[in-house]
């Protein structure tokens, strides 16, 4: 009987020429060749977040405690810091408070407004229209993707006294209709109105998802136990809907508080300052070359949406949380 040990294994030529890896670098090595690599990737944003979003943040506040003005930009050693002047200013200013309290009540009225509507046109489509759901749903969230320059012309043209369209339906019905954009009682309604119609196709879309997500079960079983339509919208749509509410309530309130477009496209603040806003008279001022105080009309601004979202989180958060 042969000797198995006399056998000889054959050697594999490849194996002799793989090359035998080394010795792992140490953890430390590999945490630091991945932070480089993650920041290689993020690199590009980080320097782009820096010079155009981080930068100008930080030199607005800079230039809100100066006195810097458009003639100052040949002498920028002339500008003086004048601290919180500026800010103790905006609060004697007459035009700027008037342009507070149009925007307070742009927000007070169009965001419950907004949501209502969404609201209501998310559960018609989510219960009783079953045809045309997605041509509706396209119809609806249209005018939030169409240019707000553009619609805002449209609609300057459709509110005109005496051609526009609304005034003319108007007519038929014996109504004489108002000169609705230079009308200082009609004028931020207006605007109010259509910025309702055009943000509720965000809160429509938002508002469907939420109202798709709450399981069917639940109404099953609030039928069985005798509850009615109201009731279960009352006591089961709404409690269930309120995470969704909240953060639709926060978006359309940052968007309103920043409303522009609208008073800059149909009215130009106008009129006798009626449709004037913040944001409005924070370009404006820009526009005068004062620089400085434009700044901190900006900051007073951002420091509005940070108190108005925090104060729905408290609102709906704990409500949330129950």
């Amino acid at each position: 009987m042969p000797d198995v040990r006399d056998r000889t294994v054959p050697r594999d030529p490849a194996a002799d020429s793989a090359v035998v890896p080394g010795p792992r670098p140490p953890a430390r090595a590999r945490r630091t060749n991945r932070t480089l690599t993650g920041w290689g990737f993020a690199l590009p944003f980080a320097v782009l977040f820096l010079v155009f979003t981080a930068g100008p943040v930080v030199a607005s506040l800079v230039l809100s405690v100066t006195d810097l003005r458009s003639a100052d930009l040949l002498d920028p050693f002339n500008v003086d810091v004048v601290g919180l002047e500026n800010y103790v200013r905006l609060f004697s200013d007459e035009k700027f408070l008037t342009a507070a309290g149009n925007t307070a009540v742009f927000v007070v009225f169009g965001v419950p407004l907004t949501m209502a509507l969404s609201l209501l046109v998310a559960l018609g489509l989510n219960s009783g229209l079953v045809r045309f759901r997605t041509l509706f749903r396209v119809g609806y969230y249209l005018p939030v993707v169409t240019s707000i320059v553009a619609i805002s012309v449209v609609w300057r043209f459709v509110l005109q006294p005496d051609t526009g369209l609304l005034n003319e339906v108007l007519g038929f019905v014996g109504i004489q209709g108002p000169n609705w954009l230079n009308n200082e009682a009609f004028a931020l309604p207006t605007l109010i109105v259509m910025g309702a119609w055009r943000n509720l196709g965000f809160g429509m879309v938002i508002f469907l998802a939420g109202l798709q997500a709450i399981p069917k079960d639940l109404y099953e079983a609030a039928t069985i136990d005798g509850a009615k339509r109201f009731a279960q919208f009352r006591y089961l749509t709404l409690p269930m809907l309120r995470p969704t509410m909240l953060f639709v309530a926060v978006i359309t309130t940052i968007g309103y508080v920043q409303f522009f477009e609208e008073p800059f496209v149909m009215t130009q603040g106008g009129p006798l300052d009626s449709t004037l806003s913040m944001a409005y008279a924070t370009y404006n001022q820009f526009g005068f070359g004062n620089y400085g105080y434009a700044s901190a009309m900006g900051y007073v601004l951002f420091v509005v949406v940070v108190l108005l979202s925090i104060a729905w989180f408290k609102l709906l958060r704990n409500n949330v949380d129950e």
